[in-house]
């Protein structure tokens, strides 16, 4: 195997570890971005585990932020929640940083205590 081949196969693996960090770390925050949303809709409990759990599947279905972003939209404006477009976006921003470190700092720790796969 040349060093091209290994170089390109360390890059495809890296690359297949981005996506799954960002996809992991999209659950993550639309599960937050949920709660968030349900608090202000005035949901509790269960109510709002589902409303976060629908996020997620919304998006998984969909694959697109802007398909979160509108779900939400929608549902503040029929309840009439008064969230500027502005603030949703930025929530959904900030908790993805948070949810992308989180998941980092997880992936590192398992690093660290030798889980990784081969090498």
């Amino acid at each position: 195997m040349t060093t091209f081949d290994q170089r390109e196969q360390a890059y495809e693996a890296k690359l297949a570890h981005d996506e799954e960090l960002k996809f992991k770390a999209t659950v993550r925050r639309n599960k937050w971005l949920g709660f968030w949303a349900a608090e202000k809709l005035g949901k509790t409990g269960e109510a709002a585990e589902d409303y976060a759990a629908d996020l997620i599947a919304a998006e998984l279905e969909e694959d697109g932020a802007d398909i979160i972003f509108q779900k939400i939209r929608a549902d503040f404006d029929a309840s009439g929640i008064a969230v500027s477009d502005h603030q949703i976006r930025r929530e959904m921003e900030e908790l993805f940083a948070k949810a992308t470190e989180e998941i980092m700092t997880v992936a590192a720790e398992a690093k660290e205590h030798g889980h990784s796969h081969g090498h």
